[in-house]
């Protein structure tokens, strides 16, 4: 809960603030890690990533937050999100009021399947992971991939290089593909 004193401060106008969420285990603190550091350095802009730790990691709803500003960050968590990536229902269910009005939803459509809302973008991450890499393990990347197309907060080079640097060796070119497919994915949903 955010303390009386944050109404006092005013944030940067360019302030971006995304929150990455599923379960344990669908890797949502590595896509938030990989994301902030592609940002920072592809981007020249400051970042703050955070997460969430405890129970959550054994298969609850988890999240991971990063905060983007050309400015200085002065509180280093998200309060109001720019955009809510929802893996799980539960997920969404626990963070979808955290989303500003007019911010950008993006659900795995399908595992997500009771959305409040009509506005969102909704993609199947897991199972595009599945039938085109082989793997559920990078719907996260695929998410990511998506995450680059919908929005201007990071390039897909910086994004690539970034989720390459942090792949465990061996499965670089199946990341590749995850968020080649996320991208193109998101291009056609886009329009």
């Amino acid at each position: 809960m955010a303390s009386k004193f944050l109404d006092n401060i005013e944030f940067p106008q360019d302030r971006f603030e995304l929150r990455l969420s599923g379960s344990g285990g669908q890797g949502m603190i590595f896509a938030a890690v990989v994301l902030s550091e592609a940002i920072g350095k592809g981007e020249s802009k400051n970042v703050v990533q955070s997460q969430s730790y405890g129970p959550e990691a054994r298969g609850g709803a988890s999240k991971a937050d990063v905060v983007v500003s050309s400015g200085e960050i002065f509180y280093p968590k998200a309060m109001k999100l720019d955009l809510l990536l929802a893996m799980t229902q539960e997920s969404l269910d626990s963070y979808y009021g955290d989303l500003k009005e007019g911010g950008m939803l993006v659900v795995d459509s399908g595992l997500v399947t009771s959305i409040p809302t009509e506005e969102y973008y909704g993609l199947p991450c897991t199972r595009l992971a599945r039938e085109h890499v082989g793997s559920a393990v990078v719907a996260n990347v695929v998410a990511l991939g998506a995450i680059c197309a919908l929005t201007d907060v990071v390039s897909i080079d910086a994004l690539t290089e970034a989720v390459l640097a942090r792949a465990p060796r061996g499965t670089e070119d199946k990341n590749k593909k995850a968020i080649e497919i996320g991208y193109n994915e998101a291009l056609k949903i886009k329009k």
